[in-house]
């Protein structure tokens, strides 16, 4: 029975089990290798080519650094324009801003709630660069309407998938699409390093310009080639990374259980849509 005074929460973080955590821990104590892409580090980078299906996996601190780095990344002219979602979390837009471009905001369709497609074109002008769009709750953006546009107006895609972890388009994982897909591994999303991100992406030429962005720019000891920040995950995060990536399938299925206790308790209101949703 729960007490009056009782927090109900709205959902709570995939945990591993402790047991687990302190032999990870132990095991990096010993090592004394905490953060600059330890083994925990490359492991988890590899796992997630796997399970997210792409070709290039590239870890951060966190989803929102991720972000401003993929903008970074493609070289978009100082100033342009960048045609986004107003229904997202705040660094989406705020990484825009960040890189000096700005953002113009396209509505949005009323069942997935993802940047409307038939919408991006008009917005178009001679300063738009780029196109982000959202994934959200594990609707995925219309990208082959978006890729189109892209080709005909010769624009980057960039997504931010934070909702999206492990979601596919006919069993290609949605990482795969545009120029560059952000994920984030926040503790509310459904897989979690506590904090943390990637990127994901199909040009291998930008394995080592993100790298550089991620790490202040140094390849060695002796050379510094680019100008970067400190986006590299440490080993902890990505050690609870590799633990929870057990164990989020079996979340998945309880989220979606609940999903349908809520369809069947829903489906008689009137004044709705009932759309069959994602879970992400």
């Amino acid at each position: 029975m729960i007490k009056t005074n009782d927090k109900i929460y709205v959902t709570s973080p995939l945990l591993p089990n402790i047991n687990d955590v302190n032999s990870l821990i132990e095991d990096i104590w010993q090592s004394k290798w905490l953060t600059n892409m330890g083994k925990y580090h490359n492991l988890l980078e590899s796992k997630l080519k796997e399970v997210l299906k792409v070709k290039n996996v590239s870890l951060f601190n966190n989803g929102t650094i991720a972000l401003l780095v993929a903008i970074k990344a493609l070289n978009l002219p100082e100033g342009s324009e960048v045609i986004t979602t107003p229904f997202t979390f705040a660094a989406t837009p705020h990484s825009i801003i960040w890189n000096k471009l700005k953002p113009v905001f396209c509505d949005i369709e009323p069942d997935t709630m993802t940047i409307d497609a038939n919408k991006i074109e008009e917005l178009i002008t001679p300063q738009t660069s780029a196109i982000i769009g959202v994934h959200v709750y594990g609707f995925p953006c219309d990208v082959e309407k978006i890729d189109k546009i892209a080709k005909k107006y010769n624009l980057k895609v960039i997504y931010d998938a934070a909702h999206a972890f492990s979601t596919e388009i006919n069993g290609r994982g949605i990482g795969t699409f545009g120029d560059i897909t952000m994920f984030s591994f926040h503790a509310t999303k459904l897989f979690n390093t506590i904090e943390g991100g990637c990127l994901t992406y199909n040009d291998d030429s930008l394995v080592r310009k993100i790298y550089n962005l991620r790490n202040f720019g140094i390849q060695s000891e002796e050379l510094v080639e680019d100008v970067g920040i400190n986006g590299k995950m440490n080993e902890l995060q990505a050690g609870i990374g590799l633990l929870n990536l057990n164990l989020f399938r079996e979340e998945q299925e309880k989220r979606k259980k609940i999903k349908y206790l809520y369809d069947c308790g829903l489906k008689t209101l009137t004044g709705g849509g009932n759309k069959a949703s994602q879970v992400a």
